[in-house]
């Protein structure tokens, strides 16, 4: 799976209504940060299909959600878990801080959906 782009309008059903966790990509064309970050993300989202939705959303055409969310750097990652945040992270960081980052947030929505399932 790849990195799906969204907007205000598709905010609610592509991250909110999502049964599994959404990491959101506040990013700007103009961001250098946001753009070395793109292909690390890129490798998130294949790699963790399973577990994990990846979506970017550009600030500057979207500053309805952008201002919902209070971002105010670029890029900022939010991770969203039925609907809610549950974590936020700025600036670049390498796909292995990012995981660290994630991982026990992404660990306890699978033990909660691996309960349901029992």
């Amino acid at each position: 799976m790849s990195l799906i782009t969204t907007t205000d309008a598709a905010f609610g059903n592509d991250v909110l209504a999502s049964p599994t966790p959404v990491l959101v990509d506040f990013t700007a064309a103009w961001c250098a940060p946001c753009r070395m970050l793109a292909p690390v993300l890129e490798q998130i989202a294949g790699d963790e299909a399973a577990r994990l939705r990846v979506v970017s959303i550009d600030v500057d055409a979207n500053p309805v959600t952008t201002r919902k969310y209070q971002v105010m750097s670029m890029p900022t990652l939010t991770l969203f878990v039925e609907g809610e945040v549950v974590a936020q992270f700025v600036g670049f960081k390498p796909r292995a801080a990012i995981m660290r980052d994630l991982e026990p947030h992404l660990h306890d929505w699978e033990a909660r959906a691996s309960q349901l399932r029992s």
